[in-house]
């Protein structure tokens, strides 16, 4: 195979096949992300419609109560029920909103929309699917009250249509009176809602083709401009590329690096610590503990190209996710660790989650293996002071609000300035930390001198926040 082929197929291939596992992946994802938001929308839109049917119930059986409850001969009570349906047939809502009045043998004794069934018994009616109607709903009913989902004629249109009533018995006077909501406008909304979905996953697969497209031919183009019939410039070249690799994989090198160093390097050191705490207090329940870091830090070396956010934060929010891993490590402490919340919760954007909670391991990861602490305080604050708010966004000085983290200990201090500007490899976590604080528009402030432990802040305005997204982001 001659070289320019070779190049071409070890730059296209790649690619296209990168775009096919993106496709994918997409794919799934919007999948996935469509199935939950339809049974959301759906137990949403039906609870609603539950409390909304009751509330309507309710109003219905509190008009009448005055005369249920009126005691007298058997024509006043004939009369009592007359006013009653009088007063139901007058009561409707929206376009296709009635009560209807069954005795508890099935006869009909108020329908508003359909006076045609006044006075006929469906006892034995069944619906297009077999289902027995007035028998569920008279069932229900009896059992103290509640839904049945069933099909019926819909007024406006005069169209089969699910629906959802809600019915109660008031049993003195043997009547069953119920309401109902017709279902087909949601599921409707529903499939519009599917259609609109499937359209933009079609859109969004047309647009990764298109990039692969105009990537492919973008590469071909350029392996076609390579003029291979000097050998000095083909090597001059190769050389320029056998550099821009070498840069790639030192770039790719350098992230995992930090990714290691700030997710898989702090998890090691928990279980390095669980280790040698079961180690020296024989505690073997501590290594079941261990085993979990270890399968934990499996998953997340796997997961690393894809940038997966803390499992805490999805499942407990930033608080609880930093009062967990302050509980870990004063488990297996030295030293001890206490987090403090200040100001009401508030609900933050995924990044900026992700970035304090990382800033956070970092710092107590540090603590544990350089400061030789007693005593660690992490604070959490929702409401620090104003005067704070020009550290995330010199541009905003005057914007109050924000979140504060900070994590102070006790332990041996340093000297910051020889740390970051001596040996490298000392540097990089305080060098993970602010760059990740100025990737969401914050800044990292560090206090620390030999002897007299160190105070790290991690600070972001509450301009800075605005502007973060408000979706999902990988850190």
């Amino acid at each position: 195979m001659r070289l320019r082929l070779k190049i071409l197929l070890l730059a296209i291939l790649p690619l296209v096949a990168s775009l096919l596992l993106i496709a994918v992946a997409v794919r799934q994802q919007e999948r996935q992300l469509l199935a939950q938001e339809h049974a959301a929308m759906e137990r949403t839109y039906m609870d609603a419609r539950r409390d909304e049917l009751r509330h309507y119930v309710e109003l219905a059986v509190s008009t009448l109560q005055p005369l249920y409850a009126h005691a007298g001969s058997p024509d006043q009570v004939e009369a009592d029920k007359r006013e009653a349906l009088r007063l139901l047939s007058a009561l409707d809502y929206g376009e296709d909103g009635y009560f209807f009045v069954y005795d508890l043998q099935g006869r009909v004794l108020m329908h508003s929309r359909q006076p045609d069934l006044i006075g006929r018994n469906l006892w034995e009616l069944r619906d297009p699917l077999g289902r027995p109607t007035i028998q569920q709903l008279i069932g229900q009913a009896k059992a103290g009250g509640g839904y049945v989902e069933y099909l019926w004629r819909k007024p406006s249109s005069r169209d089969m249509a699910p629906k959802l009533g809600y019915v109660v018995a008031m049993d003195r006077w043997n009547w069953m009176v119920g309401t109902g909501l017709y279902l087909d406008g949601m599921r409707a909304t529903l499939r519009q809602l599917d259609r609109e979905a499937q359209a933009n996953i079609a859109q969004t697969m047309w647009w990764i083709a298109a990039i692969a497209v105009f990537g492919v031919a973008l590469i071909s183009a350029s392996a076609l401009a390579l003029n291979l019939s000097e050998h000095r410039l083909a090597e001059a070249k190769l050389r320029a590329l056998a550099h821009q690799v070498v840069r790639s994989q030192e770039d790719e090198r350098a992230h995992l690096s930090r990714e290691l160093h700030d997710g898989v390097s702090q998890t090691l050191v928990s279980t390095k610590l669980l280790i040698e705490s079961a180690q020296q207090s024989g505690d073997t329940m501590l290594l079941p503990r261990a085993l979990e870091r270890l399968n934990h830090s499996l998953v997340e070396v796997r997961r690393l190209s894809h940038h997966l956010r803390p499992a805490l934060l999805d499942t407990l929010g930033l608080a609880a996710a930093l009062a967990h891993l302050a509980r870990e490590l004063d488990e297996a402490g030295p030293p001890q660790v206490d987090l403090h919340v200040v100001g009401p919760a508030r609900e933050l954007p995924e990044l900026l989650n992700t970035v304090l909670f990382r800033v956070a391991q970092e710092a107590l990861t540090n603590v544990v293996k350089h400061a030789a602490a007693t005593r660690v305080d992490m604070t959490l604050d929702f409401a620090p002071n104003t005067d704070r708010a020009d550290r995330s966004d010199r541009s905003d000085r005057s914007d109050p609000g924000g979140v504060l983290l900070r994590i102070q200990d006790d332990g041996a201090g340093f000297d910051p300035d020889a740390a970051e500007q001596g040996d490298p490899r000392r540097g990089i976590g305080l060098r993970n930390m602010r760059e990740r604080m100025a990737s969401v528009g914050g800044g990292l402030e560090l206090q620390s001198s030999p002897g007299h432990g160190t105070q790290v802040e991690a600070f972001v305005g509450e301009a800075a926040i605005r502007r973060l997204p408000r979706e999902n982001p990988a850190p």
